[in-house]
């Protein structure tokens, strides 16, 4: 018999830890300290518990030489710990007895506490044989009704809000300790413990970053601040916040790990971890190099992305916050949002994976963008991002076609008052004697890619649309004349129809969808179907990138000079 004990990480309430600050500063510092906490300060903890602690041996497997198959192992070599793999959020590691797991956590929760305070730590052990017990099966019910239950038994830690005369911290409202060091042109301001230790390890979560991706980069730099994402003099200026996330990882996982013995479970764990990883990196990747590509120097040496809006000091118009796995967040500049969004989507889909092999399970995610005023709060800026993706992962749901990559946007020219399912219910939900039921005005969210004949709510289908709308003698210059055909979609099919017709639109139709066929083809002609608008968000879209001064086609149409 091999007694051993499973340890199992996690971190609780991460996304208002990385995000609840409305600068992008204080975001990049929060994101690397999730990042150390349940990774590499695991892996000095170990290391800290086997040399201080008990004088042992400890195997801490490091994914960057990736060898799943090292030793030494656990159950052969005597050794008193061995991490199993960190991903995903979540770090699993075995040790040789119960209380060797308490003293690691101890040693874990203290740095945790000292280095990153407000990052919550939950940790679950369950011992177990490893000759008679399936590991899979160990690690399944741990996660189930050990982790999540803690998670919801877990009563929230309440801070001190000081006592006496105190000063609040801006970004958080906790208690402020000193003034903020001086960055840049801004004006030190109160912080509190909380935000002094994500200020601190900004130049390091900087310096990581420039260096993962220091070959698609070049000589340009990441932004420490939305003002520099691309910030256009004289223009309105807009930052893009978008969410991402892989679609039915969780399955995906267990399915790998099924009916193998406890080290070839480990291998596999190990291996998909990795190639998870290095998928969404590849993408990130792939996407940077599109951009850095699309930068041209003019001839007075400023250098413009697409020749439309210049970028300042070398800063690239685009950053990952969230990155190294299938959960992937970044900010870039509004005009760029979407278009950034379904690149790195395809992309994403095209990554190698271990375990798919004969291409028949491909990765596949979904997005929500948001792209708001620079200025606007970046914290719920993100709120509706990830409110965004969940809206498009419902409609993979609902659709019942198997997984597919999807996207969902806001575009918010203004302020925004409530949530997604508010704001469209408000203003884009109409009662139109076409249909009996209240019909949409917005085809989102939309699906990447055609997955069916029928299939018409497409990215393929939204890009060619506005692309005619912009370029079509119909159309091309006479933004009058597309806005008064959103007006005229509002009232529905019979209205539409006479619009065309009174305008002399040629065929009396609107721009076809590339994937209508049989019943949709009636699309083009009432601009309705089913119920739902098709050209409303298009002309939207195209409505707000002029207003931005700048030509929607070169910003929505993957089919454009920046994918060339």
């Amino acid at each position: 018999m091999k007694n051993f004990t499973l340890t199992v990480l996690d971190t609780t309430g991460i996304q208002p830890y990385i995000f609840g600050s409305n600068r992008l500063r204080e975001n990049i510092g929060a994101s690397y300290l999730v990042s150390q906490a349940t990774d590499d300060w695991a892996r000095e903890a170990l290391d800290t518990f086997a040399r201080k602690d008990i004088n042992r041996k400890v195997y801490a497997f490091a994914p960057k030489q990736h060898q799943p198959d090292a030793k030494p192992r656990i159950e052969d070599d005597g050794l008193a710990a061995e991490l199993v793999y960190a991903g995903g959020g979540n770090t699993i590691l075995l040790f040789s007895d119960k209380k060797y797991a308490v003293q690691f956590t101890q040693i874990l929760s203290k740095r945790i506490l000292e280095d990153a305070p407000g990052i919550n730590l939950l940790a679950v052990h369950q011992e177990f044989d490893w000759d008679s017990q399936s590991l899979y099966d160990v690690v399944q019910n741990l996660m189930k009704n050990g982790l999540d239950a803690k998670k919801r038994s877990r009563i929230p830690s309440a801070p001190l809000l000081g006592l006496g005369v105190t000063a609040t911290c801006r970004s958080t409202q906790l208690v402020a300790v000193k003034m903020s060091d001086p960055f840049e042109d801004d004006e030190p301001y109160l912080i509190s413990t909380e935000i002094k230790a994500k200020h601190k390890v900004v130049s390091a979560a900087n310096d990581n970053l420039q260096e993962m991706f220091a070959s698609a980069l070049g000589s340009y730099e990441f932004p420490l601040r939305t003002d520099k994402m691309g910030r256009s003099e004289a223009d309105s200026s807009y930052y893009a916040v978008i969410h991402a996330d892989g679609n039915g990882m969780g399955k995906r996982f267990q399915k790998f790990g099924e009916n193998l013995s406890n080290r070839d479970y480990i291998i596999a764990m190990r291996k998909l971890s990795h190639s998870v990883a290095l998928a969404g990196i590849h993408a990130l990747k792939t996407v940077i190099e599109i951009l850095v590509k699309s930068i041209e120097v003019q001839p007075d040496g400023k250098k413009k992305v697409k020749g439309k809006f210049e970028i300042k000091d070398n800063n690239l118009p685009f950053r990952p916050l969230v990155y190294g796995g299938d959960d992937v967040t970044f900010v870039c500049d509004g005009r760029l949002g979407l278009e950034l969004a379904a690149i790195f989507l395809q992309e994403f889909e095209k990554q190698p994976l271990v375990g798919n092999e004969d291409g028949k399970n491909p990765l596949t995610a979904c997005a929500g963008i948001c792209v708001v005023k620079t200025h606007y709060p970046f914290a719920r800026a993100y709120e509706l991002s990830e409110d965004l993706c969940r809206k498009a992962k419902k409609f993979v749901k609902d659709e019942k076609k198997g997984e597919f990559s999807a996207l969902d946007w806001h575009l918010a020219a203004s302020g925004l008052s409530g949530s997604i399912a508010e704001i469209r219910d408000r203003e884009y939900r109409v009662k139109i004697p076409d249909f009996k039921e209240v019909a949409s005005l917005e085809m989102r969210p939309i699906s990447l890619k055609k997955e069916r004949d029928s299939d018409w709510r497409t990215w393929e289908g939204f890009t060619k649309v506005v692309k005619h709308l912009n370029e079509d003698e119909d159309w091309k210059g006479r933004r009058n004349k597309v806005i008064a055909l959103r007006d005229v979609l509002r009232q529905g099919i019979k209205a539409t129809q006479n619009f065309l017709k009174n305008y002399r639109i040629k065929d009396e139709q609107l721009p076809t969808f590339p994937e209508s066929s049989g019943r949709s083809d009636n699309l083009a002609k009432d601009g309705w179907l089913d119920g739902v608008c098709g050209y409303f968000d298009a002309i939207e879209a195209m409505d707000f990138y002029i207003s931005l001064r700048e030509e929607s086609d070169a910003d929505l149409s993957t089919e454009n000079k920046t994918a060339e």
